[in-house]
This record gives structure tokens, C-alpha cells and sequence, in this order.
């Protein structure tokens, strides 16, 4: 069986890391090397880190900061915003990125999904799908979720899986910085559709909605920020509180 993984999400705004709620209201929470080595020490899985401003002004990834963070990180890392091409994903690779996340560019570059599996494999690819519901049905958005696709968030996902991705990163745009819960309904939904890994994300209040994601959703890994930026619960406890409620995780130390 495969562990059930917690991966803290890391989102940079003009080199400061930021919460907000439903992708608005941005609150400075502070710089992102101190947090990797908090993250670091609590024996996260993984860590996903996105800058939100880099498609919106035009511009590459800061490949330079990315490579001095991802030196200090010690478990698996996924960067992304902004990218647009695989040249970009190659420059992230190098910086130091164990995975991509690929976000407006499927919409704006859908080829590109196929391009990197073939150059780096489907290990390096995580799909970003941020999802809001409309006349009830999911459907895609990017760019900081203001800019609506039209697609359906299960017709995406199926393209996507066949296309190369190798996992999906998968947002509740409503539910983000809410502490309310995951989107229950959304997850299954993809989860029921696909068969590659899907992280949950947006709207992590405390363990047990964890939890729910996994064993109602049947998430293979939860994705959070501001649980653990603006409460007392940590990633190592959510790992023990999974533990006891029956969930497969990875090994931590007490």
C-alpha cells in the first residue's frame, strides 16, 4: 500500500511567503529559508513552493533563489509558477526542483505536459488544477484562479493523466485559507476518475479533515499552508493523529 503523504505548500509573492483565502487577501507570513528548515526538522514528505505572481507579471521563475532554498531542503521538492515551456522546466530541474508544477500552462500549452514526460519523465510532473464549482460543476481556473477556462475540472483531469502527468495538485480555489475542510465531493470526483496520485489542497482546518480527505477522498497525499502558519498543529502530529486513525503513513520519530 502506498503511504499517504503531508506536503506543506509554500507561496512566495515578491520574494515574501503569503496566505490568503480563495486566492485573495494576501497576508505576509515571512521568508521562505526559515521556513524550509522548520519544514525541514518536522519531518515533512515533501514540499511544494509556488511563486503566484510569475504568470500574472510575464516572467521566469527566480531560478537563482530557487536554487539557494533548494539547497537547504532535504525531501523532496516541487516548484512551481510561471512556467510556460520546457526549457523552463529544465532550468527548474537543474535549480534544484525534484518535480514541476504546471499550472496555466495547460490550458496555454497543453502539449507541454507530453513534452516533459517524454524529456524527464512523468515522475517530474505535477499538474495544478485549481477548481471552483459553476452552475454545479467543477471547472478549471488559472492565474491565481481569476481567469475561467470553461473546462471541466473531471473532462482536464482525464486529458491530463493521459497526456503524461504524474500526479495532479488539486485545489479547491472556494475552500482555500478556510480552515472548513476539503472539498470532499471535488477530490472523489477526480479521484474516482484517475489513476495517478492526487494531493488534496485548500481548506485543512485540522487532522481530522486530513484525514477525511484520505479516507473519504481517497486522496493519496494532503496538501496544507495555513494550518500550519497560523495554528499549533504541525505536520508531525497530523502524521501520528493519521497513524492512530488507521491511515498508512511514512515514518516519522516521536
Amino acid at each position: 500500500m502506498l503511504k499517504k503523504r503531508i506536503i506543506p505548500t509554500l507561496l512566495l509573492k515578491n520574494e515574501c511567503l503569503v496566505k490568503g483565502i480563495a486566492f485573495n487577501s494576501w497576508r505576509r507570513i515571512g521568508t521562505i529559508l526559515p521556513a524550509i528548515k522548520v519544514y525541514n526538522a518536522r519531518q515533512v514528505d515533501e514540499l511544494i513552493v509556488v511563486d503566484i505572481m510569475a504568470t500574472e507579471e510575464n516572467r521566469e521563475p527566480d531560478y537563482e533563489e530557487i536554487a539557494s532554498f533548494s539547497a537547504e531542503c532535504f525531501v523532496p521538492l516541487t516548484v512551481g509558477g510561471g512556467v510556460k515551456n520546457i526549457e523552463m522546466v529544465k532550468k527548474l530541474l537543474r535549480a534544484g526542483a525534484d518535480k514541476v508544477a504546471i499550472n496555466s500552462a495547460i490550458f496555454k500549452n497543453p502539449k507541454l505536459i507530453s513534452q516533459v514526460k517524454k524529456t524527464f519523465g512523468s515522475q517530474c510532473i505535477v499538474a495544478s488544477i485549481d477548481a471552483r464549482k459553476v452552475n454545479n460543476n467543477y471547472e478549471c481556473f488559472f492565474n491565481r484562479g481569476k481567469k475561467a477556462t470553461g473546462i471541466k475540472v473531471a473532462d482536464c483531469v482525464k486529458e491530463l493523466e493521459r497526456l503524461g502527468a504524474g500526479e495532479i495538485l488539486l485545489t479547491s480555489i472556494e475552500k482555500d485559507g478556510t480552515f472548513q475542510g476539503y472539498d470532499i465531493e471535488l477530490i472523489k470526483q477526480v479521484t474516482d476518475i484517475v489513476s495517478i496520485p492526487v494531493i488534496a489542497s485548500g481548506g485543512a482546518g485540522n487532522y481530522n479533515h486530513m484525514y477525511e480527505a484520505i479516507a473519504k477522498g481517497n486522496a493519496s497525499a494532503v496538501a496544507a499552508s495555513s494550518i500550519f502558519h497560523f495554528t499549533q498543529q504541525t505536520p508531525l502530529e497530523a502524521k501520528k493523529y493519521l497513524s492512530l486513525m488507521g491511515i498508512c503513513v511514512r515514518k516519522y520519530l516521536d
